[in-house]
């Protein structure tokens, strides 16, 4: 099916009043959870997992998605009225949006950040629509040993990309790799890190450990490091942009929209990067007396830029996910056991399979995106009396909905242990900067990795040269062993060259 038609197929489903509804619900829930700093697309679906027993797939998926792109609305907010970025996509934003807002421009700076992330938004779905039929061509080219080798790059560069140390990060990997080993062996039949405990030989619930990760773990860190004190939310004002201001924004959007789209493509490229380049090449592009305005009374280019880069970004992390089953963020390594809870299995007979589901979720996308820009601009004034919430009652309510979803799941117990125990350790991970997505990213793609594995070793009658004979596979692993290896030996050239 090609992409005309499958958005033909998507769009007959996605206007049905269901899924415009779930689409509703989750353009609102994101947006107020990226309005809330530290309370991020990732934290919310994994606290709303649970509800992948009772609805359905379309439903649940819309849903989702909505908040992911919703976060992504909302956390410009935060940012330009409170000056705290909620998560590292945010961060460019808030350099010059907090300016903009203190010099009383909040209003236009609000409305550059939702018109660019709906333009920027509306190019990434685009790209996701058209792009991801040509990555399932190729992928379906593609034998075990070289999705064996695409998830050892997956595992490298999100280890090595996410947090302060690559070792820190390969930690992370083998504690997600250990979690998943446990339970019942399925190639030999026996049991694997069970301990004896009988409650352990199905495994342990992706959903519960994205949910303790993500939602204990964060509430856990984030109580921890409480500080009271009054919140001092800058005024918004009117929202409007002068013509001089549409002028300025334009060429931003659409750049940082061409910068965020491809390092979402890329495994572990993030928001991080494409924003800070976007910041970095509209303030060379600027012109004389935009610059003046840089750091002092705030640039409306380096709000539009950067915040059109992390929404085209997001739409970015969609298409390995879909096509070839890899996250390449803790968001779509959450959505991605969300698929597996359904029993489906995210690849390239994805658009085959459930390619109804698929083409209704892309279409769900740009509603979602003209929705965004509905709520966005005209109650912004209801999303920064969100940020008043007191923290307390917040964190407490989270742990209140992550602990009854757990339980209500399999009214186990042990689960509630585990939900706990492995909380606590995701607080001292982030309490030590150790990164969680890879430990996601490990517990599912592990048991995928040795299947596949498994598989080449099979045709290949045990040789272990086979992820090396094959020019792909062999090509795939020289460009992780690069990601693993390149910034060490880079360091050390620039060592020895300051010396």
């Amino acid at each position: 099916m090609d992409a005309i038609a499958g958005l033909t197929l998507g769009f007959g489903n996605a206007l049905t009043l269901a899924n415009l509804g779930w689409a509703l619900l989750g353009c609102f829930l994101g947006t107020a959870i990226g309005v809330l700093p530290g309370i991020g697309p990732a934290l919310t679906i994994a606290l709303l997992l649970p509800i992948t027993f009772t609805v359905s797939a379309t439903g649940a998926f819309i849903l989702f998605c909505g908040i992911l792109y919703g976060a992504m609305y909302g956390g410009s907010t935060t940012s330009i009225l409170l000056n705290t970025p909620g998560e590292g996509g945010s961060i460019m934003t808030a350099l010059e949006g907090a300016k903009m807002a203190r010099s009383g421009r909040a209003g236009p700076a609000l409305a550059t950040a939702a018109i660019g992330s709906f333009v920027a938004g509306t190019i990434g779905t685009l790209g996701l629509a058209f792009l991801g039929p040509v990555v399932v061509e190729l992928a379906l080219k593609l034998g075990p040993a070289e999705y064996f080798s695409l998830m050892i790059l997956c595992f490298v560069t999100v280890s090595a990309v996410l947090g302060g140390s690559v070792l820190r990060g390969l930690t992370s990997l083998f504690f997600g790799l250990m979690l998943g080993l446990v339970g019942i062996d399925l190639q030999t039949g026996q049991p694997r890190l069970t301990f004896g405990l009988p409650e352990l030989l199905d495994g342990i619930s992706v959903v519960l450990v994205a949910v303790a990760l993500f939602a204990v773990g964060e509430t856990l860190h984030l109580a921890w490091r409480y500080r009271e004190g009054k919140v001092d939310v800058l005024p918004v004002g009117r929202i409007a942009m002068s013509r001089s201001d549409w002028r300025r924004s334009l060429g931003p959007w659409f750049r940082g929209a061409g910068l965020g789209f491809p390092f979402g493509v890329m495994p572990a490229g993030g928001s991080e990067m494409p924003t800070m380049l976007s910041y970095y090449t509209e303030r060379k592009l600027a012109s004389p007396a935009a610059q003046k305005e840089f750091g002092t009374t705030g640039a409306i280019e380096g709000v539009a830029g950067p915040e059109a880069a992390n929404n085209a970004s997001a739409a970015g992390t969609l298409v390995p996910m879909l096509t070839l089953g890899l996250p390449t963020s803790a968001t779509a390594a959450i959505m991605l056991s969300a698929f597996q809870s359904y029993g489906i299995q995210p690849g390239p007979l994805l658009f085959t399979t459930q390619a109804e589901l698929i083409w209704t979720l892309i279409a769900s996308l740009f509603i979602a995106n003209v929705m965004l820009v509905v709520l966005n601009l005209p109650l912004v004034g209801l999303w920064a009396r969100i940020l008043k919430i007191p923290q307390p009652q917040l964190y407490a309510g989270i742990l209140v909905f992550a602990t009854i979803g757990t339980y209500g799941i399999s009214n186990s117990v042990m689960d509630l242990v585990l939900l706990y125990g492995i909380g606590i350790i995701a607080m001292f991970m982030r309490r030590f900067d150790f990164p969680v997505a890879p430990v996601v990213i490990g517990m599912i793609l592990g048991p995928m990795a040795e299947q596949a594995m498994r598989q080449a070793l099979t045709i290949s009658q045990g040789d272990w040269t086979t992820f090396v004979t094959r020019p792909v596979s062999l090509c795939i692993l020289l460009v992780a062993l690069a990601a693993l290896a390149g910034p060490r030996i880079y360091g050390a050239w620039l060592r020895r060259a300051a010396a």
